[in-house]
């Protein structure tokens, strides 16, 4: 086989949409391997791996990938994530780069694979933001009725960003990417440019705060109720836009995804239990099933049954759908979702994670099989996040 001609290396190399396909490709013999890239900018996004918990007394620079299809675990160290804290929180997974906070104003997105490293603008930068005092590690906000207050470094970390998303992978240099910031407390929309020094508000845009995702050279944001913000941040202002659908009643959360290139809402609806143990509160609560809508001639949401064979992928990460049948393993028309629950995610909480599959043709659900058995007892710190490898 290693008398083929390189262009027909090149054909079939195409023709791979595994990373992993790819690798072995590769790996056959020296001229396939010459004759292909190193880096498959042709692959399609790779299905996601799921960052677990840590365990007790794991290294803190290690971390836990389960790769779903195979039901592997693989670790990968990220020296960067604790660089200046034991205490540090992911707030979102985009393009195949994670967001980490820590205890000090700085932003970091890291690429697992590759441990690229960049900043985004810090903390301090916000607009809402009028101080931070190092040596107190302590910031002041100011609410939208100018009021002000203080936040300790670790309830910044913790509670100031409820997820960031990405225009495009940080990783090409040749594009400027934007980050959208989704603010927990106030609600606010936040974004920045590859470059740039502070964080900026949508002003038009307070409210829509439940998700956002980038989708046709725009970011799109959601309301509690089903309205959208569409806001073009490529200017030298903003120009934000609302597409007035139906109000949606009713549900925990919405999310907001790109599927075959259509805009579909996601309505999660979960169920509480308030239970008090030796003076202690103890919160409880599952996801009981979701609501898919598909986006019509981008005025009304229209419900749906099916997914057409892609499953999709929820929760503090930028919501993705797949083709189910590109990826052995992956169940299709079924919901892949995680804990998100911001108000009650953070060091400290009681009760365990909420994750499972959700079957949405026929309502049910179930828990992640592969997901380890000893991680469903108790909550561990940070909570799962949905991770889509990239080389690129």
């Amino acid at each position: 086989m290693s008398d083929l001609p390189p262009e027909l290396h090149e054909t079939i190399a195409n023709k791979l949409k595994i990373h992993k396909d790819y690798i072995r490709f590769r790996a056959v013999c020296l001229s396939w391997r010459t004759s292909t890239p190193k880096i498959p900018n042709h692959l399609p996004s790779q299905l996601p791996w799921l960052m677990l918990p840590r365990t007790t007394n794991q290294d803190p620079q290690s971390n836990l990938f389960l790769s779903i299809p195979d039901e592997k675990i693989h670790l990968i160290h990220l020296p960067e994530d604790s660089d200046h804290s034991d205490h540090h929180r992911r707030c979102g997974s985009s393009h195949g780069w994670l967001v980490f906070l820590n205890e000090t104003p700085s932003i970091s997105i890291i690429n697992p694979l590759t441990k690229s490293k960049q900043l985004l603008p810090p903390l301090s930068s916000f607009p809402n933001v009028t101080s931070f005092t190092p040596g107190k590690e302590e910031y002041t906000i100011k609410t939208l009725d100018d009021d002000l207050y203080t936040c300790s470094s670790k309830e910044m970390c913790d509670s100031f960003i409820k997820k960031v998303v990405f225009s495009t992978s940080p990783s090409n240099e040749k594009v400027d990417f934007y980050a959208l910031a989704i603010l927990n407390q106030t609600g606010d929309l936040a974004y920045c440019k590859k470059g740039d020094l502070s964080w900026k508000f949508i002003d038009d845009a307070n409210s829509f705060c439940e998700d956002a995702i980038y989708y046709k050279e725009c970011f799109y944001a959601v309301s509690r109720h089903g309205m959208i913000a569409k806001c073009d941040v490529k200017g030298a202002s903003v120009n934000v836009s609302f597409i007035e659908t139906q109000r949606q009643n009713g549900g925990d959360m919405q999310y907001l995804v790109n599927w075959k290139d259509e805009l579909l809402l996601v309505t999660r609806y979960t169920e509480l239990e308030f239970n008090m143990d030796q003076n202690k509160l103890d919160i409880v609560y599952k996801t009981s099933e979701f609501q898919v809508c598909r986006l019509v001639n981008g005025l009304k949401w229209e419900c749906v049954s099916e997914l057409d064979g892609h499953s999709l992928f929820l929760g503090e990460n930028s919501s993705m759908a797949f083709c189910a049948s590109d990826f052995p393993g992956c169940k299709r028309d079924c919901i892949y979702f995680t804990d998100d629950f911001s108000e009650w995610n953070y060091d400290g909480a009681n009760g365990s994670h909420d994750l499972g599959v959700y079957n949405v043709k026929n309502g049910s659900l179930e828990a992640l099989t592969c997901y380890p058995k000893e991680f469903y007892t108790g909550r561990r710190w940070p909570p799962p996040i949905w991770f889509s490898p990239s080389l690129h």
